[in-house]
């Protein structure tokens, strides 16, 4: 079931932003008196097709689509998908049109600027749909998050290797000063810091960090745990241990002897003790107590726990505008920071790539609309700059080629572009094969 719903969840997000992106391209072009053959989501390989509005049995029940200067349909391969512009060479690789004189209703016989706005307007509705999205989503729920401020890490080996310690309060990367508590690792990797400052029991110190390791960073997921103090807020009617001498407020330093600092401390020690009993040592007050405790057979003692404080913020539909582009903005700005790191070869950050299966693994294993719209947000984002790329075959490529045209007043020949395009499909095809051999050797790992 889990698998389904994440699988639904991916259907759905790479359909509205493929669908988004490709209109982006055909909205421009129709505005500008271009043809468009044809819209489709997913790619119709061996014009093999789901549906399409120029099917007989679409045309029997509305006579009018065969009219239709689109066709409009549903491809079967899942990797994609395309707005087939007339006289433009793309993904479709159709070079007939190329055999006669340009018509003015094709692509290359517009302006530079025109066809400038057709081929960036993909990229521009994915950033709009972002915004849109954001927006949305602070008008509804507000931002919440862990502040970074006053909060301690707790460390996996990565970290500890690299200097960190458990308690460690993170000040800043270089001159950075990380406000997210959750984005510390994130950060970590996309400052390309020098150094992080912390706060090491009342000691200001610097670690220097070792930049051989930012892929294994990028490659290591949970760096950075939140600390949190063994300190109880209730014990509920049904725990194991109800009625017994422990209260809200009570925080547990030791068990069996053994140190606890930070709740993570506790699980080893609980989880051997799984069935059994304990001798808690906790602060109440000014007093420090000793008390038996039962653990469940879970490794658990059945107590609800103090939570770290919250930061939220609440918008008006207003304020949610600005703040929706700024968070755009930044999104995209930590995006461009990941790519510089993908494409430094030192980072091993390539390793990170991943394709619909790592797109699956960050959506969450029940339907929450919230997880889901931020998500495809950020997939938008993703998209928008992905197609920004100067790569033939990419939006960013075809932007590339325009604006040398306008800068210098030649325009590149349609051989050459066919050249180029082809090319760019080879890269684009590599990068598909990074990305699934990834994903793969995750799944083995």
């Amino acid at each position: 079931m889990i698998v389904l719903i994440k699988a639904l969840q991916v259907i759905l997000a790479l359909s509205i932003l493929i669908l988004i992106h490709e209109f982006g391209h055909f909205f421009f072009a129709k505005i500008f008196g271009i043809r468009v053959e044809k819209f489709f989501l997913f790619f119709d390989a061996g014009n093999v097709k789901l549906f399409s509005t120029k099917s007989g049995w679409f045309t029997k029940i509305f006579p009018k689509a065969a009219e239709w200067e689109t066709e409009y349909g549903i491809g079967w391969l899942p990797l994609g998908g395309y707005c087939k512009i007339c006289g433009m060479i793309d993904e479709s690789m159709d070079t007939e049109y190329l055999k006669s004189e340009p018509e003015s209703w094709e692509f290359r016989s517009k302006p530079a600027w025109q066809r400038l706005f057709v081929m960036a307007g993909g990229v521009l509705f994915n950033f709009i749909l972002a915004i849109v999205v954001f927006t949305s989503l602070l008008a509804g729920w507000g931002e919440k998050y862990i502040s970074n401020e006053g909060n301690a890490i707790y460390v996996n080996e990565l970290a500890y290797e690299m200097g960190f310690r458990n308690g460690d309060h993170i000040l800043c990367f270089d001159g950075y000063v990380p406000e997210n508590f959750a984005m510390l690792q994130a950060d970590l990797a996309r400052q390309t810091a020098r150094k992080a400052t912390v706060l090491r029991d009342g000691d200001t110190l610097d670690i220097y960090i070792d930049h051989n390791m930012i892929g294994e960073v990028l490659q290591t997921p949970g760096m950075f745990d939140l600390a949190l103090p063994f300190i109880i807020s209730e014990v509920p009617e049904t725990s194991i241990n109800y009625g017994k001498d422990i209260t809200a407020g009570d925080r547990i330093i030791g068990i069996e002897g053994k140190s606890v600092r930070f709740i993570q401390d506790s699980r080893p020690i609980l989880k051997s003790a799984a069935g059994d009993t304990v001798v808690l040592d906790l602060i109440r007050g000014a007093d420090t107590l000793s008390r038996e405790m039962q653990v469940d057979t879970s490794g658990l003692i059945g107590v609800m726990l103090q939570q770290p404080e919250i930061k939220s913020k609440e918008y008006t539909f207003i304020s949610a505008i600005p703040a929706g582009f700024r968070k755009t903005f930044s999104t995209i700005g930590g995006y461009l920071k990941d790519l510089k790191l993908v494409a430094t070869p030192s980072t091993e950050a390539y390793k990170s790539v991943g394709s619909f299966i790592a797109i699956g693994q960050i959506f969450p294993s029940a339907w929450d609309w919230y997880s889901f719209l931020n998500i495809l947000a950020l997939l938008s984002v993703m998209l928008g700059v992905m197609n920004l790329i100067p790569i033939p075959a990419l939006d960013g490529g075809h932007i590339l080629f325009t604006l040398y045209e306008m800068i210098t007043g030649r325009k590149p020949s349609d051989k050459f572009l066919y050249v180029t395009q082809i090319i760019g499909m080879i890269l684009i095809f590599g990068l598909m094969f990074l990305a699934f051999g990834n994903d793969i050797a995750r799944l083995f790992r």
